[in-house]
């Protein structure tokens, strides 16, 4: 079996993770690379589990041994693939998932050849407004810090191989999975003929939107 590594970016709340999560529930031959980050953890978060959270020091050093397979600053925080998860589970015979910002996908788009890199959208602003504020965990400024951020990433689209709009949750993971089983030609970003009029509109309305925060 060919391993893979998909590759899946969203805006801040485009919910990625809760999709990546979602297909290792319903597919066996997956398994999540647990991204490294020198962020604080929120209330729930196990260490190892959700994130290897690292102290900025060590996140360099393993830097500087050439460690991550990908690695980006985010928020005055950084955050990494490391190497040895993708190691670990290609050694268990299953494909790899990763939930990644834009300049990370960029770094395994150039150094990385078997990868399957997805853009998760949202379905609109007032949703990703909605997710983001459900969260609790961001002040008002970061929230309109990243929404302005949200309209930046939207741009990079045009980059991946597929695009999914994440309007129900059951439906996304229905059509990654699809992706992953070279299923789902109509998912390209080539066969997409709407999807810059709705990525153009996406990244207006996010603009607006933190606007008003």
């Amino acid at each position: 079996m060919k391993r893979l590594l998909l590759v899946l970016s969203a805006p801040s709340g485009g919910g990625k993770t809760t999709i990546a999560k979602k297909l290792l529930q319903v597919r066996k031959d997956l398994g999540y690379s647990v991204s490294a980050t020198t962020r604080a953890t929120r209330n729930g978060e196990q260490d190892g589990v959700d994130y290897h959270f690292l102290g900025r020091a060590e996140f360099e050093r393993l830097r500087a041994n050439g460690d991550f397979l990908e690695w980006a600053e985010y928020g005055a925080q950084l955050y990494g693939t490391l190497k040895g998860e993708i190691d670990r589970i290609f050694g268990e015979g299953r494909h790899a998932v990763l939930d990644i910002d834009i300049e990370g996908a960029r770094q395994i788009r150039n150094n990385f050849s078997n990868s399957l890199q997805v853009f998760v959208l949202p379905p609109s602003a007032e949703v990703l407004l909605e997710r983001l504020t459900l969260r609790n965990t961001e002040n008002p400024e970061l929230v309109r810090k990243r929404l302005t951020r949200a309209s930046d990433e939207l741009a990079a689209v045009a980059e991946y191989d597929y695009a999914v709009v994440n309007q129900d949750l059951d439906t996304a993971v229905e059509q990654i999975a699809a992706i992953l089983d070279g299923k789902a030609e109509e998912r390209l970003i080539s066969r997409q003929r709407n999807l810059p009029e709705l990525v153009e509109r996406l990244r207006r309305d996010v603009v607006r939107a933190a606007e008003k925060i």
